[in-house]
Parts: structure tokens; C-alpha cells; sequence
């Protein structure tokens, strides 16, 4: 059963809230997880109105069902440091090194090892256990885009040059096992537009050729149309018959001029044109063979009470 699950999606998809949304829904079921970000934009302290993450994990909510939810701003620097102490015993070098700024050039440098360094403080979380049992039932992981979710999960390939062996090897060794094992599923976050669709497309034939095993794909910010199918051809054709529209209104109590009927009826065949734009998106995500999940749009924003809404979705 998977344990470690990777959301990443094309940049204003909402991928971290719906890391965030599927955290909260297995910890409804009485999990204890752990909810970990890697680009430094404290975007989970901001979606859970708390104070921005340190360099540890922290509870930041509770699940109906007894589970909780921990947090972790994963930091390449920190990373690096906790890695030259457990590996060399550097201790106070280590932090001699930080205040010279060497940590900052070594991992801008050497991009792979920032990515090792970031992967495997989540390997280590996935892995770790304490008295006796595992320390997280599920591990979520708020990843980069889908533009460079290859290259960051392919920590192999990125140390390549930099280490052919030794303990930074090994280490990606095993952070790409566990990638690459039935612990770890990638979920592809997208909106029913043209680029987001199509970047989800590219990075799922990326990531299978990477041997990387996708979860599911979720559409995100779903909207439904409240208009039925026939209604939208005639709608998509400008024939929506706007005498019948007129009577519709003033049987509702609304009178309107002849001006503002025609007005909504190019709203609904702006509507229809965009409808099926998007049921042609959703039918090339179809195409991949994925589970899709579908979580609604949420119009007044992202809070609290609408993150459990999204949990529940997610938990259906």
C-alpha cells in the first residue's frame, strides 16, 4: 500500500492545496501524517493559518477520525548541514561552513545534490520508526512543478557527475528504490485547460519512462454546467430561442429588455464554447488510463472549512 505520496502540477493548478486536502483526508481516517513542502514558500503555513514552518515537524491540525496532520518546510541548507553531522560528525564545522556561506554555494553548484538532499529528508520520514512501529502512516509531499518534477525525482541521474560512489550515491540509491516501489505513487494536479492538460500528459509519459508509478490525476477546480446538453448545442450554435428565454424570466419574476436577453445569450455560448473545451481536455486525460479524481472549484477561496471540504471529496 502506498505510504509516500507525491503531488506535483503545473503552476496555478493548486497542487499544494491539494497536497494539503489529501493529507487532511487520510488523516480523517485516523492516520498520522506528515505534510512536507520543498520550495521554500511556506505555502501549507499560509493554507493553515499558522505561523511559517521551521526545519521541524510540526502538528498543524487534527483529523474527525483521531489521525493528525504534521508539517515540514523540508531546507536544502538544513538538509546539508543534518547530513555532514550524520555521515562525517562535522557538528560545529558544519556550522562554521553555513556562516561562510559555503552550504549556499555547494548546493547551487551542484543542483542534484540540493535535490538528494531535499528527497531524502522525506526518504528518511517515510522510513523512520519509533517504538517499534512506523513514525507516519502516510507521508504527503508538496513537489515541484510538473516542469521539473522529473529531473527532481531522478535524483540518480542527478548525482551521476558528482558521485559515483560513497555515502551521497548510496543515498540516492535508495531514495530511487523507494521511488521507483510500490510505497510511492505520483498524483499529476491540472485544471481542464489546454497547458495545464497538456503538461500533465508530458509529465506523465516523463515520469513512466523514469519507471515512476502515477497514483491518480486530479482535475482540479471542477466547475459544472448548469445547462443540459441540448441546451448547450443550441447554445455553442447561437440558437437558443430568446423569446422562450424572455418568458422563462418573467415566469421567474425578472423583466428584462430585449437588449440584456441577447447579452445572456452570448454569455451561454461563451459558456458552451468554454464546456466543451473542457470535456475535450477531460477526454485526453481519459486517454492516459489513470484514476481521475475530480474536486470541485471552491468560488469564495480557500479556508479552513473548504480544505475539509476538499478532504472529504478526496476521502469519498
Amino acid at each position: 500500500m502506498a505510504r509516500l505520496h507525491v503531488v506535483t502540477g503545473k503552476g496555478g493548478t493548486g497542487k499544494t492545496t491539494v497536497a494539503a486536502a489529501m493529507a487532511l483526508a487520510l488523516a480523517e481516517q485516523g492516520k498520522r501524517v506528515l505534510l512536507c513542502e520543498v520550495e521554500g514558500r511556506q505555502g501549507l503555513a499560509q493554507l493553515f493559518d499558522v505561523p511559517p514552518l521551521p526545519y521541524v515537524e510540526r502538528r498543524i491540525a487534527h483529523g474527525p477520525g483521531g489521525g493528525e496532520v504534521y508539517a515540514l518546510a523540508v531546507d536544502a541548507e538544513a538538509a546539508l548541514l543534518e547530513y555532514l553531522d550524520m555521515y562525517y560528525h562535522l557538528g560545529r564545522a558544519g556550522k562554521a561552513l553555513e556562516k561562510v556561506g559555503a552550504i549556499d554555494f555547494v548546493t547551487t553548484i551542484a543542483p542534484g545534490l540540493r535535490d538528494v538532499l531535499l528527497t531524502g529528508k522525506v526518504y528518511e520520514a517515510t522510513r523512520r520508526k519509533a517504538h517499534g512501529r512506523l513514525a507516519y502512516d502516510a507521508v504527503v509531499l508538496d513537489a515541484p512543478p510538473t516542469g521539473r518534477i522529473g529531473p527532481f525525482l531522478n535524483v540518480n541521474h542527478e548525482v551521476a557527475g558528482l558521485a559515483k560512489v560513497g555515502p551521497i550515491r548510496n543515498q540516492a540509491d535508495a531514495i530511487m528504490g523507494m521511488l521507483r516501489s510500490d510505497v510511492t505513487r505520483i498524483h499529476l494536479v491540472t485544471l481542464l485547460e489546454e497547458m495545464p492538460v497538456q503538461e500533465t500528459l508530458d509529465a506523465a509519459d516523463q515520469l513512466e519512462k523514469l519507471d515512476l508509478r502515477i497514483g491518480s490525476i486530479v482535475v482540479n477546480m471542477v466547475r459544472n454546467s448548469p445547462l443540459d446538453d441540448d441546451t448547450l448545442a443550441l447554445a455553442v450554435k447561437e440558437k437558443l430561442p430568446t423569446a422562450e428565454l424572455t418568458r422563462g424570466l418573467k415566469a421567474a419574476g425578472i423583466t428584462i429588455g430585449d437588449d440584456l436577453v441577447e447579452t445572456l445569450a452570448t454569455e451561454a455560448h461563451d459558456h458552451a464554447i468554454r464546456v466543451g473545451l473542457e470535456r475535450e481536455n477531460r477526454d485526453r486525460i481519459d486517454a492516459l488510463g489513470k484514476q481521475v479524481t475530480e474536486l470541485t472549484l471552491q468560488p469564495d477561496g480557500i479556508d479552513q472549512g473548504t480544505l475539509l471540504d476538499l478532504a472529504e471529496e478526496f476521502r469519498q
